[in-house]
């Protein structure tokens, strides 16, 4: 199958998964991801042979909106039963995201007083994610006084990638976040693996296989949830774009501790799963992408409360 008739099949059959090859003639897999999800939004994971030479190309489609990565199974009795299980568990994965509905509370706070700067930024990106993550962290200045602690839904064979991916377009500098790692102002720390991100009572961060029946790991509700627990200083709440409604739990948790939330709005969002959930919930501060950093900004620079308008 070419990339047009995809393209064309997605728009007629209206699929819950598609898996997408990056090597499709006529139109490749990443212009055939930003048609679909313009014409027809559906779950796609991006398949490749080569993680290396298509890092860039994959990170591409996460941004116009594909859901995930995984390698093609290989050949080979060993290799291809341990891929294929890879592969399967992601589709397993998808399929419970995909039947998930956004829960409404109709209890919306309309603003939250006195709300001190923040010192610690956790955000949650999954689909659309690397494309909206690149745009805020290059709208940061390289005299952003806060930390930045980012749980991207990724395959933990690319995170390593897309720090460095990431690094080339953020002012700031990112890198994997490393077991016992504490947040450091003016740094960008990416959750590396497929375990749960989150903060000690140290403050420190760590990875965890618990809790085990969370449908996405890294999960950005756990990590959420542990700042608002056990983070000593001031800190602020972002769910990017995204699949499902990871996060948006644990941001109604940050905001009921007494910090600023804030969710990316409909319109600048590749997959408006997540942000919808989060504001469903009255959980955030509602946002166009191109201007979240500057309120981040604003938060982190600013010693007076602001209050934020859902």
């Amino acid at each position: 199958m070419n990339g047009n008739a995809a393209v064309d099949a997605c728009v007629r059959e209206h699929p819950d998964l598609v898996l997408m090859d990056l090597a499709l003639p006529e139109v490749d897999g990443v212009e055939a991801t930003r048609l679909i999800m313009s014409a027809a939004p559906c779950a796609i994971v991006i398949m490749t042979a080569n993680i290396g030479a298509n890092a860039s190309r994959v990170y591409e489609a996460m941004g116009y909106g594909a859901l995930d990565v995984v390698v093609v199974p290989a050949a080979g009795p060993v290799e291809t039963s341990a891929d294929s299980a890879r592969l399967l568990a992601k589709i397993e994965t998808i399929r419970k995201l995909v039947g998930v509905g956004t829960p409404v509370d109709p209890r919306r706070r309309a603003y939250v007083k006195h709300v001190p700067p923040a010192d610690l930024v956790a955000i949650g990106a999954s689909a659309g994610g690397p494309s909206a993550l690149a745009v805020l962290l290059s709208g940061l200045p390289r005299s952003f006084p806060g930390a930045v602690v980012i749980v991207q839904h990724v395959d933990q064979q690319f995170t390593a990638g897309m720090a460095n991916w990431l690094n080339g377009r953020s002012l700031l500098p990112v890198r994997v976040a490393q077991e016992g790692d504490a947040p450091a102002a003016g740094a960008v720390l990416l959750a590396a693996t497929d375990g749960h991100l989150s903060l000690n009572r140290a403050g420190l961060l760590g990875y965890s296989v618990e809790p085990a029946g969370y449908t996405y790991r890294p999960s950005i509700d756990v990590f959420f949830r542990s700042v608002s627990r056990y983070w000593r200083g001031r800190a602020v709440g972002v769910v990017l774009t995204g699949m499902g409604r990871d996060g948006a739990f644990g941001l109604k948790a940050l905001r009921e501790a007494g910090w600023p939330t804030i969710a990316q709005d409909e319109r600048s969002s590749a997959v408006y799963g997540m942000p919808k959930a989060a504001a469903a919930l009255g959980a955030a501060e509602v946002l166009p992408l191109d201007r979240i950093a500057p309120r981040l900004s604003a938060l982190c620079g600013e010693p007076t409360a602001l209050g934020l308008a859902t």
